[in-house]
C-alpha cells in the first residue's frame, strides 16, 4: 500500500525498465560516480495540517537530500540503509545544487544504481512533517503519490483517497489516478481472504494458498470449471528464486565433517530432483522449474540457454555419489534439511527424491524467524531459502555469493568464496552497457551452478486475481502494486 502514497526519483515500467518519475531526466558523469537529476517543478506533497496553511508544498532537491540522509542515519536505523551504506561517504554525498537539481556522488561506480533507486525505500518525504511526528510518522504518512492517507486500523484495514493534486497524467492528458479511494484489508487467514474475494467483497487478491489451490487450478495451471469466467487470473514471472542453500565455507566447524562440503555430492543433489514434476503437482504449474541459474525468470538479462543449470538426471546423480565414495549412499551420514512449516510438503518431496538415489535426509521444521536467525549465523548446513528481488537487476541475486558479503557483513549465507566470481562481480559494477553487464552476470551464474552452493528449485510466478469489473491493473515481475490506472466498472 505504501507504493500508492509515495514517489521517488525514478520508477519501473511493467517490463522493469527504469523510467522518469520525480526526476524528469538525469546525467551520469564519465567516471560513473556522479549522478545529476533534473527534477520536475509540478510535484507537491499531499496536504497535511502541519504544512503552512495545511497545504502541501512543492518538492525540491533539498527534500531528497533529507530523505536519503534519513535512510542512512544510524538513529533512524532504517531497514533500507543498505541501499546507500557502502556506496556513499555519508550525508555529504547528497547535494542540492539548486531547488530543481539533485546530485549523488558515489564512492565508486555502481552500474545498477539507477535500478536500485526504484526501490520504495528511496521515496521522498517532507522533513517538517517527519520531524513533527517523529516515530509516529508511520501513522501519519505524507508523500507525493497518487493516493493520500485517510485511515488505518493496524492489522485490519487501511483507507486511502485520491490525491487531487497528483502530477502524473495519462496518454490523453487526464490526471491520474482514476479511482476515488482504495481500501486494503489485512486478512491473516488465506482461506478467509479467498472466500471474501469469491463473495465479491474484495476486488483483488494476491496469491493462492496451497490449502485451496486444487479447488481453483488444474495441475496445468488453468482455472477449474467451477470458477471459469468468475474472475480474472493473471500470472507471469515473479522475481523470486526458491532454493536450498548449502554451507560451503570449510573454515567453519560445522562444515568440516559435513558430506555437503564435497562438490560431487552437492551436484548429485542438484541432479536428483525432478523439478518439472514438483512444479506441476505442488505448485499447479504456477512456477518455472529452476533448471537454469540462480537469477530468476523475468529478470532483465535472464537467459535459460546461456546458463547451464541442472535438469533431472538420477543416473548422473548416482554416478556422482559413487565417484564421491558413497555408492548408492552407502556409509553416507544422514543430512539434516531445515525448513519452515509453510514449505514442508515441498521439502518432503525433495527428501523423497534424494532418498531414491541413496541420500538420507531428516527434515527439521523451524519457525520462520528462528530459521532466518540460524541461517544468518551460519548455524545450519542445509536450508530452504527464498530470495525476492529488492530491485530489478541481477546484481541483487549475485551479491549473495560475493565473498565480501559473508556473514555478518552481508547476505552470503552459504559462505561461498570464489576468486574468479569476485573479479567478475567487481568488474560488472563498472560496466554501464546493459548487454555487456548481463553477459558477465551469466558467467557468474555459471560459476555458481558449477560449484553448487545452492540447489535452485523453481522461479516463482506472481498470481493476481481480480474481479471481472476491474481493468488497468499494472503487472510487473516485481509484483509491485500500482493502482494509479485501475478502473472499476
Amino acid at each position: 500500500m505504501d507504493n500508492q502514497l509515495y514517489n521517488g526519483l525514478v520508477q519501473i515500467d511493467d517490463s522493469l525498465k527504469t523510467i522518469p518519475c520525480i526526476a524528469k531526466s538525469w546525467d551520469i558523469s564519465a567516471d560513473g560516480k556522479t549522478y545529476t537529476f533534473h527534477l520536475r517543478n509540478d510535484v507537491y506533497f499531499q496536504d497535511e495540517a502541519h504544512f503552512k496553511n495545511g497545504v502541501g508544498r512543492k518538492v525540491n532537491a533539498g527534500d531528497f537530500v533529507y530523505s536519503f540522509g534519513r535512510l542512512i542515519d544510524p538513529k533512524v536505523a532504517s531497514s533500507g540503509s543498505w541501499i546507500f551504506s557502502d556506496k556513499v561517504i555519508g550525508k555529504s554525498s547528497f547535494i542540492a545544487v539548486n531547488d530543481s537539481t539533485f546530485r549523488i556522488v558515489l564512492k565508486q561506480p555502481f552500474a545498477p544504481f539507477l535500478s536500485m533507486l526504484t526501490a520504495p525505500y528511496c521515496s521522498v518525504v517532507p522533513k517538517e512533517i517527519v520531524e513533527y511526528y517523529g516515530k509516529d510518522f508511520r501513522s501519519h504518512p505524507v508523500g507525493t503519490g497518487p493516493f493520500k492517507f485517510k485511515y488505518w486500523k493496524e492489522g485490519e484495514v487501511v483507507a486511502l483517497v485520491k490525491n487531487e493534486k497528483y502530477w502524473e497524467k495519462d496518454e490523453k492528458g487526464r490526471r491520474l489516478p482514476y479511482l476515488d479511494a482504495v481500501r486494503g484489508f489485512f486478512i491473516g487467514d488465506k482461506q478467509t481472504a479467498f472466500m471474501e474475494f469469491i463473495k465479491k467483497n474484495l476486488d483483488f487478491l494476491n496469491d493462492i494458498d496451497g490449502s485451496y489451490r486444487d479447488d481453483i487450478l488444474t495441475k496445468s495451471g488453468h482455472i477449474t470449471k467451477k470458477y471459469k469466467g468468475k474472475f480474472i487470473l493473471n500470472t507471469g514471472p515473479y522475481l523470486n528464486t526458491l532454493y536450498l542453500g548449502i554451507l560451503v565455507d570449510t573454515n567453519l566447524a560445522i562444515v568440516k565433517n559435513s558430506p555437503l562440503r564435497i562438490l560431487k555430492i552437492r551436484q548429485a543433489i542438484n541432479y536428483a530432483i525432478d523439478k518439472e514434476k514438483m512444479v506441476k503437482y505442488l505448485r499447479n504449474s504456477l512456477a518455472t522449474p529452476g533448471n537454469a541459474g540462480f537469477i530468476p525468470a523475468g529478470m532483465p538479462g535472464y537467459n535459460k540457454d546461456a546458463v547451464k543449470g541442472y535438469s533431472y538426471n538420477p543416473e548422473k546423480a548416482r554416478q556422482l555419489l559413487a565417484q564421491a565414495g558413497y555408492p548408492d549412499g552407502e556409509n553416507l551420514p544422514p543430512i539434516v534439511l531445515h525448513t519452515t512449516i509453510a514449505y514442508r510438503s515441498l521439502i518432503e518431496y525433495v527428501q523423497g527424491e534424494l532418498d531414491k538415489i541413496g541420500i538420507k535426509t531428516t527434515v527439521e521444521i523451524t519457525q520462520g524467524g528462528s530459521l532466518r536467525e540460524l541461517i544468518a549465523k551460519n548455524g545450519v548446513n542445509f536450508f530452504y531459502g527464498t530470495w525476492i528481488a529488492d530491485y530489478p537487476d541481477a546484481e541483487n541475486y549475485l551479491s549473495l555469493f560475493y565473498s565480501k558479503n559473508k556473514i555478518p557483513f552481508g547476505p552470503n549465507y552459504t559462505g561461498f568464496n570464489n576468486r574468479q566470481f569476485d573479479m567478475l562481480f567487481e568488474k560488472a559494477d563498472q560496466v554501464t552497457d546493459n548487454e555487456q553487464r548481463y553477459a558477465l552476470y551469466r558467467q557468474m551464474d555459471n560459476i555458481i551452478m558449477q560449484q553448487s552452493p545452492v540447489v535452485v528449485l523453481y522461479y516463482d510466478k506472481r498470481i493476481n486475481l481480480y474481479q471481472n469489473s476491474i481493468s488497468g491493473y499494472n503487472v510487473n515481475a516485481q509484483n509491485l502494486m500500482t493502482l494509479k490506472r485501475v478502473v472499476k466498472h
